[in-house]
This record gives C-alpha cells, sequence and structure tokens, in this order.
C-alpha cells in the first residue's frame, strides 16, 4: 500500500487576467497545514475507489502510468469547491499515491496536466511539490486565450517565486454555509466572460503590488506588510471579478471580510479563489482574538459556518509506500 498526505492551500489570486499582457494567469497562494488529505492505494486489476472524484483520477492516473489498476481510499478528505484546492490535492494525491504502489516514483508537475489540472494556476502543484508561499508564471497568453487548451495539452507554470514563512504565522480560515465556489463547466464560462472584459490597467498596479510589497515582505518575514499586500492584490483581483460574482468579494464573504479586517489581530484578510472560504493572516499569540473575531464575523453576515487556525506548510506532499519515501 502507498500513503499520500497533503494539505489545503489559499489562492490570493492572479496577476493577470488581461489579454493585453504577454502571460496570462500567473497565480499566487500559499500551503496550509491543515484541513488535511489523505489517499491510499493498492495495486489492482481494475480500478476502484469509495470516493467518486478519486475514481476518476484513479482512471487517469492509470493510463497515465500504464498500469492495468489500483484500489484507492480517500480516508481524510477535504472539503470540495469552497477555495482551498481540493481538486487538484485530490489529483496529484491520487496518481502519487497509484504511481508509488507500483514502485514508480511519482513526478506530479509532469503528469498534472494529463489530469486536467494547472490549466491557470500552478500554485496548487507547487504546493504538492513544496509547500510555502509560491508565485508562478502564469501561460502565454497565445496558447492561452479566452479557452485552455484539451487537457494534457500545456504545461504547468513555472514557480518564479517561493518563501518559506515564520512558523509562527498562522491564517484563521472561515468558510460560510454557503453556496460552493464555481468549479467545471461553470467555472470555465465565468473565466471567460471576466478575462473578455479584463482591465489590463488591474495587472499593472498587481505587479507593483507584488514586486514592491508582497516579495519583499516575504523575503523579511514582516507579517504586517505580506498580510496587506495580500489583501490588495485580493481587492484588485475581485474588481475584475466583480460583475461574475457579484461584487469584489461573492455574497456574503464582503461583510466577513470587511469584518475580519477590523480585528487587531488579523492582517491581509480576503476571499480564495471563487471563496466561499475566507482567511486572514495573524499570529500564534493573536489566534485566539483572530478565531474570535471570524465567528463574530459569521454572525454579523448571517451565516453559520467553521474556523478553524492553520499554521503553513512548508513543505510539499508526504508520499510513503513502495520502492522509496519520500517527503
Amino acid at each position: 500500500m502507498a500513503t499520500v498526505e497533503t494539505a489545503a492551500r489559499l489562492h490570493f489570486g492572479f496577476q493577470n487576467l488581461s489579454l493585453a499582457h504577454e502571460r496570462l494567469y500567473g497565480s499566487l497562494g500559499v500551503s496550509l497545514a491543515a484541513p488535511r488529505l489523505q489517499v491510499e492505494a493498492d495495486p489492482a486489476e481494475t480500478v476502484a475507489a469509495d470516493h467518486e472524484a478519486a475514481r476518476e483520477y484513479a482512471r487517469r492516473a492509470t493510463d497515465v502510468l500504464d498500469v492495468p489498476g489500483a484500489t484507492v481510499s480517500v480516508t481524510e478528505a477535504l472539503p470540495r469547491h469552497i477555495g482551498l484546492g481540493s481538486g487538484t490535492q485530490l489529483a496529484l494525491a491520487v496518481y502519487a499515491a497509484v504511481a508509488r504502489a507500483y514502485g514508480t516514483d511519482p513526478d506530479v508537475r509532469t503528469a498534472a496536466p494529463a489530469l486536467g489540472r494547472g490549466g491557470r494556476s500552478g500554485v496548487g502543484i507547487a504546493g504538492f511539490e513544496r509547500g510555502g508561499f509560491l508565485v508562478d508564471a502564469g501561460h502565454p497568453t497565445g496558447r492561452f486565450t479566452t479557452d485552455r487548451p484539451a487537457d494534457g495539452e500545456w504545461q504547468v507554470p513555472a514557480v518564479v517565486a517561493r518563501h518559506e514563512l515564520p512558523d509562527d504565522w498562522r491564517f484563521v480560515v472561515a468558510v460560510p454555509d454557503a453556496d460552493p465556489g464555481r468549479s467545471g463547466d461553470e467555472e470555465e464560462a465565468s473565466m471567460r466572460s471576466v478575462i473578455e472584459r479584463a482591465d489590463p490597467a488591474i495587472a499593472d498596479r498587481i505587479s507593483g503590488v507584488v514586486s514592491r510589497r508582497l516579495l519583499p515582505a516575504a523575503a523579511g518575514g514582516r507579517r504586517s506588510a505580506f498580510g496587506d499586500a495580500v489583501a490588495e492584490i485580493g481587492r484588485l483581483n475581485g474588481a475584475w471579478y466583480a460583475d461574475a460574482q457579484g461584487g469584489v468579494f461573492r455574497p456574503p464573504v464582503g461583510t466577513i471580510v470587511d469584518e475580519l479586517s477590523d480585528c487587531p489581530a488579523v492582517t491581509g484578510a480576503g476571499q480564495s479563489s471563487w471563496g466561499p472560504t475566507v482567511y486572514g493572516l495573524t499570529d500564534v499569540d493573536g489566534a485566539d482574538m483572530a478565531t474570535e473575531a471570524a465567528r463574530e464575523a459569521l454572525d454579523t453576515a448571517g451565516v453559520d459556518g467553521d474556523v478553524l487556525v492553520a499554521p503553513v506548510r512548508n513543505a510539499g506532499a508526504t508520499v510513503r509506500g513502495g520502492a522509496v519515501e519520500s517527503e
């Protein structure tokens, strides 16, 4: 048996969604230590899985690896379609577990396109590989006009910056009981609509925030400056999405972000991906105050939900079993 353990990621936004620039997308995000995903796999003559999405990824993995089949179990799952990167982590974890079950060292970066991952953002794949805070290079705009190529016909964006963030930093994560974020065909249609109208001037502003504020703060471990820069990037991304999602943040996320931002222990509140997950950056000393603020923010927004506090995961997925073990 092979076992793979990985965890969620937060997506802070993209550097560019305008067709007027040479590179499209270019995502920014961070790997979290929780919530976690764990997958187990054994060699088999056919594909079997106790999880519908895992079964499809197992089929793709056996095709990529040219093996007859696998029995896959998801023993710990990430919540789906809430902005925590569950799809990419599950696809890569299933592939890595099946590969290792057959004694093969998995190459997730090469396999990801055939699994349907990395067509826009590369931070989930980079997080699976190495964890930490990540920025990817995006895709050539000429290849990725308003429609992405068919699965397998792209390369995962290269990592242009990675930093391990301080051990005492924490992200408070609020997950309201709201409609799931967009995925599949709905997400594709929304992204096409956004890209067709995206203002290139917003990308220019984001570029300045990334180069002059975010990256220096990450390199220096300056939490307040890092959080402020992340929050600004989130708001600028929201300006692109305002028509598609009903505002800079999708309802009821805007209320939660505003309330969480008012907490003195929190810096850098925002929406992860399409939401509805909201994050705020704090530290060990401020975690209790930030947690209470997140609960109060949910109450103010008039929704139930869950709140957790997670450290940054500064390492990649753990893969055990088969011929080799690695972390």
